[in-house]
């Protein structure tokens, strides 16, 4: 049975990226994976990072669950929006958070190389946004699709990953919206 930790790390519980998050959940549960689903907003941590990894920062119980949520999936969804070109915050404080050395990488004395610590799962996103997807890809050139793939994701070993796009959301309608969960609903019953 397949271990699916679905993370939404929009902080708006009434928000588009809540309604995706539960409808991958349906869809996994009724193909029979394991499925738990997070949202971010829910946990108790402090977003900063203080000392980079100079200095350890003590995780507080929610990350430590979380690594471990992590550590048993075998396939990770990651649901948010694009703000600012890239994902909120709180997305990004997590992943700081934990994503770290000795969890998700390791550094190779004296090399340019380093060690991918979450090899043999894979990932998916589930993106939306206010800008047209296409704007998004030609124009902007995917900062955010480019650095949760290639910077975090791809960078700790987890491969492949998945895109999943929808936009523009300000310009859609209830139908249309209605669609998207259906879509998402159908990526959950595919994924076991």
């Amino acid at each position: 049975m397949k271990k699916i930790l679905i993370i939404n790390g929009n902080p708006d519980k009434n928000s588009l990226s809540f309604e995706l998050a539960t409808a991958y959940k349906k869809g996994a549960d009724a193909s029979g994976a394991a499925c738990t689903l997070v949202h971010l907003s829910d946990l108790q941590f402090d977003l900063n990072l203080k000392f980079g990894y100079r200095q350890r920062t003590e995780l507080e119980p929610d990350l430590v669950m979380m690594q471990q949520a992590i550590k048993e999936a075998d396939h990770l969804v990651f649901v948010y929006p694009t703000w600012w070109g890239t994902y909120p915050t709180l997305l990004k404080g997590f992943i700081d958070r934990v994503f770290l050395p000795k969890f998700a990488f390791s550094y190779r004395e004296n090399s340019p190389l380093w060690d991918k610590l979450l090899v043999g799962k894979t990932a998916r996103l589930i993106v939306t946004m206010d800008t047209p997807t296409w704007y998004y890809k030609w124009i902007f050139k995917q900062p955010g699709h480019n650095s949760m793939k290639k910077g975090i994701l791809e960078f700790c070993g987890i491969k492949p990953v998945k895109i999943t796009n929808f936009g523009s959301v300000k310009t859609s309608t209830e139908a249309t919206r209605k669609k998207w969960l259906a879509e998402v609903e159908n990526l959950g019953k595919k994924v076991s």
